[in-house]
C-alpha cells in the first residue's frame, strides 16, 4: 500500500509538472505581476498559468487568449504569442500541414515574438503547435 500511495503522487507531480496549471493571481510573483504592467500596461481580465516553472499571462479577444506573454519567475520576459487569423500565416505553412497532417484543420494561429525580436509562427492542429520561421518552414513541433 505504501508503495502504491507514494507511486500515486510521483505521477501526479510529474502529470502536473508537465502541464500548464491555472493559477490565481495571488499565487504569482510580484515579480513576474510587475513584469507584465510594465511591459504590457494594455492588459486587462488577466488569467495566469505555470508551465514549465514560468508564468505564462493571457488577456484579450473573446477567448481572453488573443496575448500569451512568458516571463520567468524572476519576471524576464521569453515571448508573447499574439493571436492571429489563420490565413495571416505565411503562405508555406498551409501546404505543409497539408502534404504532412493529411490536410488536418488549423485550429489556431499565433505569432511568437521572444526577448531577442525572433518572430516564429504557431499552428494548432490536433491538440499540437507547429512551428514555422518568418518564411514558414517548419521547424519543430511544440
Amino acid at each position: 500500500m505504501k508503495k502504491f500511495f507514494l507511486g500515486a503522487i510521483t505521477v501526479t507531480f510529474i502529470i502536473t509538472g508537465c502541464y500548464a496549471q491555472d493559477l490565481k493571481s495571488t499565487d504569482v510573483p510580484a515579480a513576474v505581476k510587475s513584469a507584465l504592467i510594465k511591459k504590457y500596461p494594455e492588459a486587462k481580465s488577466v488569467s495566469w498559468e505555470k508551465e514549465n516553472g514560468n508564468y505564462e499571462a493571457n488577456w484579450g479577444g473573446k477567448s481572453g487568449e488573443d496575448n500569451s506573454v512568458m516571463f520567468t519567475p524572476a519576471g524576464n520576459f521569453i515571448e508573447i504569442v499574439k493571436a492571429i487569423p489563420v490565413n495571416k500565416l505565411p503562405q508555406n505553412v498551409a501546404p505543409y500541414i497539408k502534404a504532412h497532417y493529411n490536410n488536418a484543420t488549423i485550429n489556431e494561429a499565433g505569432m511568437v515574438t521572444d526577448a531577442n525580436g525572433k518572430v516564429t509562427y504557431e499552428a494548432e492542429i490536433k491538440g499540437k503547435d507547429l512551428i514555422f520561421d518568418e518564411k514558414g518552414n517548419f521547424v519543430k513541433v511544440d
